[in-house]
Order: structure tokens, then C-alpha cells, then sequence
């Protein structure tokens, strides 16, 4: 470590790669918290967590006894003394709704959020079919909607100021967008041939919503438009990630300087002298069944193709599990064919990263979680948390997809994760026991059951 605080010193490190470094070395080096609990009023398994986005504070979880609490991870409720005298901080929920609640659900919660921008509301669905929005300082309920099966999965978008949409995926084939203004749906997007499983907003446009299926498709939407505008297929990919924007636009400005300075077009033939036609403006007609475009040539395909791509699958089963990273260029993908895939966003391909077997849950949703700088990814697998590595600064790391740390602890099958960028101390993640687990590494925050890691 001090070698590399010299090298930073000297210029020798970039910062990227400097701070790189310092995260993964503190990841790799967790252990077992015995002086952190969080005490769980859920008796049954959690299947949400999430802190909240604007204050990175307060905890949120929901479990499959229909309750969901709130949590203070920063500030403990109570201490008790552990063994050689060390103080074990207990943090306690500050709300809890359940059963008893006049408007509580009857049945599992699959899905607990917060509004983006406040943590005075919070929303939950359930699988009683509805989808609630709470007040978190009364802890009434504000609005309700009423879905057509169970919910599976809610999701907020965090880029929105133009709408206050929920969009909801249930058993239903249908995504539902809920608006929270108006306390009716806005509209419902179709495509999917099974109930919808995970929905996600885009991190780079608040218009486009990504969702995945149990018919093995994963849809992406913009919302002001009818019909999915791209439709995953795994077997259509790309081997490794595309050159940054900085390196395509340098490569390109480089052909184009030698081009002309060979008197060629860009396709590299001499330049012809266009045909004018009969109108006298100089445009040469395109050719019969292709559409002239700009950049890429895009050609008329049969009805028959489209309906081929439509029917594109991107997992050999449902798919349980979605996140984009924080740059909105990548989608990592799950499913329940205990597959981890990584598409890049842009071109709608497979990266063909071989991320080592898994075991996934494959009978419910799952919540995946990454880091800030989308260099690491937390999969939920049974009784452990493993972090693979997608995107490293480490060349020969980079589409790996190798196992970086396994976090070990739990005693039941995990079921969720999650990471703040705002939280410099700790990281929690939930499982199918009534406990909560939290790690302490810089800039890390996962969630999964009951325990807690300490940086030794």
C-alpha cells in the first residue's frame, strides 16, 4: 500500500488507477463484523434492500412476512457490550409495517424502493397485487394500485424530471408505469410472452426502461414511443468491449486525415462525380428495397425477420435479474439458467465474458448490485455474495468474469445486494433468514441477510 501511495506521489499512478487499487485491495481484505448488527423485526426472508439515493442513510427492506423497515445504518440505536470489552452497535428499525397496519399488505413484499429524490416516500409491491405508496413520516399510505397478479418487481428511475412513473413488472405479460402525480396508470407496455420479472431504468435517459421476462427476453422501451425498440439475442455478440469514445474518435480523425491527404473518399476509392437525375438536383436515387441512412447503412428486412428478432431470447429461461452500470453503457444480466451475461447497451450485443459458474436462485427475482466506477459486480449466489470483475483497470481482468472474493456468512440462500456510493464505511446484504449482513470496505454498501464484515 505505501508503494503505491509513493507512485501516486511521484505521478507514477493515475488517480483512476490509484483509487482502483486502494477499493479492491480493501474488498479483498473483509472479514466478519463482530461489532455492527442490525436487528431485524422480519420473520421471514428479505427480498429488497436499498438505501436511499439522497442522503445514503436509512435502509430500506422488505420481507416475505409483508412487512417493511426502515433502518438508520449511521447512527445506532443502542450498544451492548461484546466480548473483551469491545461495544457492538445494534441498530434497530425506526418503522415497521406489517400485517397489523391497517393498510399493510397480506401478502410477501418482492419489492421495496424509495422516491428517488426524498426519503419522505417509499414504495412496495407485493404479492397481494398491489403496489403502495407510503408516507414515511405518518407511515400511512398515500396511493395504491391494483395490479393484475403478483409483483414482482418496482423500479423508480433516478434521472427523472419530466415524470414520476413505477414501473412494475408482474405475472402479468404486460409492464405496467404507475404515475404517482396523477394515481392512475400512464400506459402499459406490451411485447413479453410471459409475466415480466425485473424491470430497469436506464442511468444515462430518463425515457428508457429495460426490462426482463420469463420468457427469456430482455426488452428495452422508451416510453414516449409504442413498442420495444430493441430486443436482446445472445446469439448475436461481440468479442470484448468497444474502444472508448476518446479512441474511436482519435482512430477515426487519424483515417480521415490520411484519406484526404490521398485524395480518397472515406471508403477509400476515388471520389466519383455524382450523376444528377432529371429534376436537376443533383441526387442520385437510392436503389430499390434499401433506405438511405446516415452512419450505418440500414437495409428493408421481410416481415418474417422481424418477427425472428422479436422472438430473440436472451437467456435459456426467465430472467431474474438485471442492472445497468452507473455509465449507462453496459447491462449485466441473470438468469435461470445460472447465467451471467454482460451486453454492451449500444450495440445490443453479448460481450461473450465467461463469468465462472454460479448457483442462482432461479424461482424468484434477484437483485444485483455494482460499484460506482461499474469495475466490480455483486451476484447474489445461494448462501454467499460473490463480486466478479466485468471492467477492471488490469488489462488481462477486464472481461474475465472471474470470481474477485466470495463473501461468506450467510446459512440460507441469498436473495439480494446492494452498493451506495455515498457510504464510505459499510456494506450490507439480506438472504432468506430473518438477518441482515453488512461489509466494511471504502465506498462499498451491499445488502444481503444479517451479518456485517469489518476491514481488518
Amino acid at each position: 500500500m505505501w508503494r503505491e501511495i509513493k507512485d501516486r506521489e511521484a505521478g507514477k499512478t493515475r488517480p483512476n488507477s490509484f483509487k482502483n487499487r486502494v477499493s479492491s485491495s480493501r474488498i479483498s481484505n473483509l472479514q466478519l463484523s463482530n461489532y455492527k448488527d442490525v436487528v431485524s423485526p422480519h420473520r421471514g426472508s428479505i427480498n429488497s434492500l436499498q438505501v436511499d439515493l439522497t442522503e445514503g442513510r436509512y435502509l430500506l427492506s422488505g420481507a416475505s412476512d409483508a412487512s417493511a423497515s426502515v433502518f438508520d445504518i449511521q447512527h445506532a440505536t443502542d450498544f451492548e457490550g461484546g466480548g473483551e470489552g469491545a461495544l457492538i452497535a445494534k441498530h434497530k428499525s425506526l418503522i415497521t409495517i406489517d400485517k397489523q397496519h391497517q393498510n399493510g399488505h397480506k401478502f410477501a413484499i418482492s419489492s421495496a424502493i424509495w422516491y428517488p429524490i426524498d426519503t419522505g416516500l417509499f414504495v412496495t409491491g407485493s404479492y397481494d397485487h398491489y403496489i403502495k405508496v407510503w408516507d414515511t413520516n405518518s407511515t400511512q399510505m398515500v396511493i395504491n394500485f391494483k395490479m393484475p397478479g403478483k409483483v414482482y418487481r418496482t423500479a423508480m428511475s433516478p434521472l427523472a424530471t419530466s415524470h414520476m412513473l413505477i414501473a412494475a413488472g408482474t405475472e402479468d405479460v404486460q409492464v405496467r408505469l404507475c404515475d404517482i402525480a396523477s394515481g392512475a396508470f400512464a400506459h402499459t407496455l406490451s411485447g413479453h410472452r410471459d409475466g415480466v420479472m425485473t424491470v430497469e431504468w436506464s442511468t444515462s435517459s430518463e425515457w428508457v426502461l429495460v426490462t426482463g421476462g420469463c420468457d427469456g427476453a430482455i426488452r428495452f422501451w422508451d416510453i414516449r414511443r409504442a413498442g420495444c425498440f430493441l430486443v436482446l439475442d445472445q446469439s448475436q455478440s461481440q468479442l470484448g468491449r468497444r474502444p472508448p469514445v476518446l479512441a474511436r474518435s482519435a482512430v477515426s480523425k487519424v483515417s480521415t486525415s490520411k484519406a484526404l491527404s490521398k485524395g480518397q473518399n472515406l471508403l477509400g476509392k476515388p471520389r466519383m462525380p455524382q450523376k444528377k437525375s432529371g429534376g436537376g438536383n443533383g441526387i442520385k436515387h437510392s436503389p430499390l428495397g434499401q433506405v438511405p441512412a446516415k452512419g450505418y447503412l440500414k437495409q428493408r428486412l421481410h416481415p418474417g425477420m422481424l418477427s425472428s428478432q422479436d422472438r430473440a431470447t436472451a437467456h435459456y429461461g426467465a430472467v431474474t435479474g438485471l442492472k445497468i452500470t452507473e455509465d449507462g453503457m453496459y447491462l449485466l444480466s441473470a438468469g435461470s439458467d445460472s447465467r451471467i451475461r454482460l451486453w454492451d447497451v449500444e450495440s445490443g450485443r453479448n460481450t461473450l465474458v465467461n463469468f465462472e459458474t454460479a448457483r442462482l436462485q432461479t424461482s424468484k427475482p434477484i437483485q444485483l448490485a455494482t460499484a460506482q466506477d461499474s469495475n466490480l459486480v455483486f451476484v447474489p449466489c445461494m448462501t454467499s455474495v460473490k463480486v466478479n470483475i466485468p471492467d477492471a483497470p488490469c488489462a488481462f481482468d477486464v472481461w474475465s468474469g472471474k470470481t474477485y472474493v466470495t463473501f461468506r456468512g450467510h446459512y440460507e440462500y441469498v436473495n439480494c445486494c446492494w452498493f451506495s456510493s455515498q457510504d464510505q464505511v459499510s456494506s450490507y446484504s439480506c438472504t432468506f433468514s430473518q438477518g441482515f449482513s453488512s461489509y466494511h470496505f471504502i465506498s462499498l454498501i451491499i445488502m444481503l441477510p444479517v451479518r456485517f464484515f469489518m476491514q481488518s
